[in-house]
């Protein structure tokens, strides 16, 4: 088999490969809004469908990985583009956590709607998760055109999650001192923000993944971070 056969042929299966992680990053998206809006309605029926989703996203890592496998036994790829390669199992793997974030927001959405409203809390997490939405597309976006620039944006906005996250924690505390009540759904609603902010850093990690695909470079660790607030006993969440 010729030379430019073989590339022909690695780079068909790649193709596919990246069709199948763009399928996953989409259904993660969607799992994501859903969650949120299955919180925000109190919709007991939507947050099932996030959670029983969530085995379809895992069974694509699956399939992701396999087929990742199969491609590098038969098609032996260069050194270049084994860091292709190897970068697709990267994504997927950062893909499937944020689902499992996803699905673990759906299950606190189911416990959330047997309690008393906190007012205006669920309004904050549906923009925080839409703003993660936004930073995982473009992520995605930036990995099928090999664009740093884009990614670099992405890498620079999980500042404004850690933002939201921050002004959000310090809500939930007022919410608790003013009545003992909320205490236990403010737990729920400080785990959901923690899982959100960190989906916020998956989309971060592909995004760098990224810069280093197309750079070959580390990109600087110094971005830029919000002071955390997780130094106050929640350390761990």
């Amino acid at each position: 088999m010729s030379e430019q056969h073989i590339a022909r042929a690695f780079d068909r299966d790649l193709e596919g490969i990246q069709s199948l992680v763009m399928k996953m990053g989409g259904m993660v998206e969607t799992a994501i809004l859903d969650a949120a809006r299955a919180l925000e309605s109190r919709d007991d029926e939507l947050a099932a469908r996030v959670r029983q989703a969530d085995k379809a996203i895992d069974a694509l890592e699956e399939r992701i990985n396999e087929e990742t496998a199969r491609l590098i036994a038969l098609r032996a790829p260069t050194a270049s583009d084994l860091r292709t390669v190897l970068s697709v199992l990267k994504i997927a793997a950062s893909l499937e956590r944020v689902g499992d974030y996803a699905k673990n927001m759906a299950k606190r959405a189911n416990v959330l709607g047997q309690m008393t409203a906190v007012g205006g809390a669920a309004g904050s997490l549906r923009r925080m998760s839409k703003t993660v939405v936004e930073m995982l597309s473009h992520a995605l976006d930036a990995y099928l055109q090999r664009d740093a620039a884009l990614a670099e944006d992405v890498r620079q906005r999980d500042h404004e999650v850690d933002q939201m996250y921050n002004a959000l924690f310090r809500e939930f505390l007022t919410h608790m001192m003013e009545d003992p009540r909320n205490i236990t759904a403010c737990m729920h609603l400080h785990f959901i923000a923690k899982n959100i902010e960190r989906m916020g850093d998956h989309a971060t990690t592909i995004a760098e993944q990224v810069i280093y695909l197309v750079t070959g470079s580390v990109p600087d660790e110094s971005r830029p971070k919000a002071d955390s607030v997780t130094s106050i006993g929640v350390k761990g969440l």
